[in-house]
C-alpha cells in the first residue's frame, strides 16, 4: 500500500482530501501545524524520514490574501520557506512532491485561458509567495507536481458560496463583475490530484472547474441552485476596493481534467442541505 502524507489536514481541502486518499487505497498520514511544522527544517527531515511516505501532498498554506498585504513576513515564512523546507527534503529522500498552488501566479491581462506553460507574473503578495513555492518545488525536486487550483469553496471551511447564502437576505447585494476564473469545489480538486498521480507525468497542471465565471456569475448561480430571490447587483473592482490587487482575468485552461464548475456546485448545494 502507498503512503501519502498530507500537510493542511485540518484544512478546508485537507478535510476533504485525506477521505478520498483513504478510498482510493492509500494509507494516509494527517499532518498539520501541531504534528509537522513546515516552517522547522529539520522537524520536515525528521516527520519524512520516520514516516517514509511515497507522496506529500502540500495543502498547508496562508491563504488570507488581503492579509498578506501588511505580513508578508507571515505569508513568505508559510508559503514559500514552508515548501522550499519540504522541497528539499522530499528531494533529498525521493519523496514524489504534489503542491497545490493558485490562479494568483498569473497577473490576469490574457484573453484566453491560461495554460500550464504560461508565464507567471503574480500582482499580489499571496501570488508571489505561492509562485516562490512553485519555485522552490522545481529547483530541488526531481519529482513533483504543481496543481493550480482557483476559487476554492468546501464544507471544511469559510468559502464564498457560504458567504454569499448568509448574505441572500440584505436589501441589496453587490458583487464584482469584471474579475474571471473557475470556481472549484474541493471534492473535484482532491479527485484530480488522485487522477494525477495515478495517471499523469511529472510537471504542472490546472486542476479548476471547467469553464469559468465572474464572482457575480458565480454568486448568481449560487441563488439561483439555492432557490433564493436575491436583490443581486453587478458591480466594479473599483467600487469593491481590497488590500491586495486581483486578476481581471485568472481563469485557466484544466484540460478536461474537472467537470464543468456548475456541475460540481450543484453536488455540492445537495450536500450542504
Amino acid at each position: 500500500m502507498q503512503k501519502v502524507l498530507v500537510t493542511g489536514a485540518n484544512g478546508m481541502l485537507g478535510q476533504d482530501l485525506c477521505p478520498i486518499f483513504q478510498d482510493a487505497g492509500y494509507e494516509v498520514i494527517e499532518t498539520d501545524i501541531h504534528n509537522l511544522d513546515i516552517t522547522s527544517l529539520s522537524m520536515v527531515e525528521t516527520v519524512l524520514s520516520e514516516e517514509k511516505p511515497d507522496f506529500v501532498v502540500h495543502c498547508a498554506a496562508y491563504t488570507n490574501v488581503d492579509k498578506a498585504e501588511e505580513d508578508l513576513e507571515t505569508a513568505s515564512r508559510i508559503n514559500t520557506l514552508g515548501s522550499e523546507n519540504l522541497a528539499k527534503i522530499c528531494g533529498k529522500l525521493g519523496i514524489t512532491l504534489v503542491y497545490v498552488s493558485t490562479d494568483y501566479v498569473f497577473a490576469g491581462d490574457a484573453k484566453v485561458p491560461y495554460k500550464s506553460t504560461d508565464k507567471t507574473s503574480p500582482l499580489n503578495n499571496y501570488g508571489l509567495t505561492k509562485y516562490q513555492g512553485e519555485e522552490a518545488v522545481k529547483k530541488y525536486c526531481d519529482k513533483f507536481y504543481i496543481t493550480r487550483t482557483s476559487w476554492l469553496y468546501g464544507i471544511h471551511g469559510k468559502n464564498f458560496v457560504e458567504t454569499m447564502i448568509s448574505l441572500a437576505d440584505k436589501p441589496e447585494l453587490k458583487v464584482v463583475d469584471d474579475q474571471m476564473g473557475c470556481p472549484t469545489w474541493t471534492v473535484d480538486l482532491a479527485n484530480a490530484i488522485v487522477k494525477i498521480i495515478e495517471t499523469k507525468p511529472y510537471g504542472i497542471y490546472h486542476t479548476c472547474g471547467g469553464d469559468f465565471t465572474t464572482w457575480y456569475g458565480f454568486a448568481k448561480e449560487i441563488f439561483a441552485q439555492a432557490g433564493l430571490e436575491v436583490n443581486l447587483k453587478p458591480c466594479t473592482t473599483e467600487e469593491f476596493p481590497r488590500p491586495a490587487k486581483r486578476p481581471h482575468y485568472s481563469v485557466m485552461d484544466n484540460e478536461g481534467l474537472l467537470r464543468n464548475w456548475k456541475l460540481a456546485l450543484k453536488d455540492y448545494m445537495k450536500l450542504r442541505m
